[in-house]
């Protein structure tokens, strides 16, 4: 923890931001195994949000590796950082009125409880989303074959086989991508976002 530092506070208030662009900010979080959809529903759902006229932005959890955690590994605590930080950005993103879209496996619910957590004391709306499809399922899809070689023990600490993943418990929308298009799915998240009048 860094010491000898002070928050600054702006003079622009949440609702300035919101009048100025025409919209509130919030986060819209995917999570599932491998394979699940949720990168391709993610971007389905970036481009019909455009589509609306709004500003909407998303951080994939490949991509980010690229650059912002391309530090982190993909051990339990490395895990853990990666969603902290991840939190963190959506909730920048979202504080500017954005909305936010992210696709990352983010296997732990603790992680994600407290991605939550930070939305909430920032008063920022978080959706989450269970792209949910079976093992079966997604070991068949296999797209990048990180499974066949998770299960060859090339892969160490691969979700779904040798480390755990904690399916969401009460998420705000649930998806079973394994019985529904990506335009079904997409469907369910804006039904959910006009009911809840965030959009």
């Amino acid at each position: 923890m860094a010491t000898n530092i002070t928050f600054h506070p702006g003079s622009v208030e949440p609702s300035e931001r919101a009048q100025l662009l025409g919209q509130k900010g919030l986060t819209i979080w995917l999570t599932g195994l491998s394979a699940s959809g949720k990168s391709t529903i993610a971007c389905a759902l970036e481009q019909h949000l455009l589509q609306l006229k709004l500003f909407t932005y998303r951080l994939d959890g490949d991509n980010i590796r690229f650059g912002l955690n391309k530090d982190l590994g993909f051990s339990e605590a490395d895990r853990n950082e990666n969603i902290r930080r991840i939190g963190e950005v959506s909730k920048l993103f979202a504080d500017a009125c954005a909305i936010v879209i992210t696709s990352f496996i983010s296997p732990y619910r603790a992680d994600r409880d407290l991605a939550r957590d930070l939305h909430a004391k920032a008063g920022i709306p978080f959706i989450e989303v269970f792209v949910d499809a079976s093992l079966a399922v997604v070991e068949q899809r296999d797209p990048k074959g990180l499974y066949k070689k998770a299960r060859a023990g090339e892969i160490k600490e691969f979700t779904g086989i040798s480390a755990p993943y904690e399916a969401p418990e009460s998420p705000e929308v649930h998806i079973h991508t394994d019985e529904q298009s990506v335009e079904q799915s997409v469907r369910e998240i804006v039904d959910y976002l006009r009911q809840s009048e965030f959009v």
